[in-house]
């Protein structure tokens, strides 16, 4: 039986000759300055805990898609690293609250000049049209990966096993 090909060859060879070149722009220290070294989930407790200032566990548990458990580990990571800081509720003693120390304000501000910094020069590298189109692009691109992951939701979950 035959596979029925994705993309063609061509376009295979131009997204690998893509993937490379942004690899080499992308160098170490670039990437470094921009994320710090942080893990998407701690940059997505970092921006949860920017916005609304102090949150309990279960709701970056619920921002950032993950089970309790994975939650207190990035947690904990981020505590052990002077990032954020735990405080029992004042109306609630049983309730922990979750904040971004000093030095975690520090690094998420840091964090955020930089991307900023080179989002603006992006931007003043294209002309009008050309951000009008990237603006379209993305668009199409966020409407393309919402309708993917409504799919998985209302995929059953389940799955059979045959035994032999």
């Amino acid at each position: 039986m035959e596979k029925k090909q994705l993309i063609s060859n061509e376009q295979f060879e131009n997204i690998k000759k893509y993937i490379d070149d942004i690899k080499e722009l992308l160098s170490a220290d670039i990437w470094e300055s921009i994320f710090l070294n942080f893990t998407k989930n701690e940059i997505l407790v970092f921006w949860l805990l920017y916005q609304k200032k102090e949150v309990n566990m279960t709701e970056i548990a619920e921002y950032i898609h993950v089970p309790l458990n994975t939650a207190t580990g990035i947690v904990n990571r981020m505590e052990k690293n002077d990032l954020i800081i735990r405080n029992r509720s004042t109306v609630d003693k049983r309730v922990v609250l979750i904040e971004l120390s000093q030095k975690g304000n520090e690094h998420f501000e840091k964090l955020l000049f930089t991307i900023t910094h080179y989002g603006i020069k992006v931007m003043n590298a294209l002309t009008k049209e050309e951000m009008e189109l990237f603006a379209k692009m993305t668009g199409k691109v966020l409407e393309v990966l919402r309708e993917e992951k409504i799919k998985e939701k209302t995929k059953t979950g389940i799955k059979k096993i045959n035994i032999d």
